[in-house]
């Protein structure tokens, strides 16, 4: 089964796109938030929070949010180390190849953001309280 895993397209892009998806969680729970007040936005915040109260719950559980981005960028990078190992089959070498090189920048930009938003949620806090 593992190896079918291993072989289904569907799958691989999936995990190219699983680590991009969970840092945007990671934005939305702490990053966006913590830049609206920092540059004076906490009115635009709270519109924001009220017509969107579901996110008050990203928030309330970041250590889930963040354990999990980061579970899924770890997934995504191991796809992309196997991914580089494999060779495209020839009818579709173009589209093989295009995949690997735009899915090593998805990565750095997820992870980026992943850093990025847990300097907000867990580091910023601590320094200016």
């Amino acid at each position: 089964m593992l190896q079918a895993l291993k072989e289904n397209r569907i799958f691989q892009k999936f995990l190219g796109w699983a680590g991009l998806f969970g840092s945007f969680g990671t934005l939305l729970c702490c990053a966006i938030p913590s830049t609206l007040v920092l540059l004076g936005f906490g009115a635009t915040l709270a519109s924001f929070l009220g017509n969107f109260p579901q996110l008050i719950w990203l928030s309330e559980n970041k250590e889930y949010v963040f354990g999990f981005s980061f579970i899924m960028l770890t997934v995504s990078y191991t796809g992309q180390k196997y991914a580089q190992t494999q060779i495209c089959p020839i009818d579709k070498r173009e589209d093989c190849e295009s995949a690997k090189g735009w899915s090593k920048p998805i990565f750095w930009i997820s992870l980026g953001i992943n850093i990025i938003g847990a300097f907000y949620a867990f580091i910023l806090p601590r320094i200016m309280g």
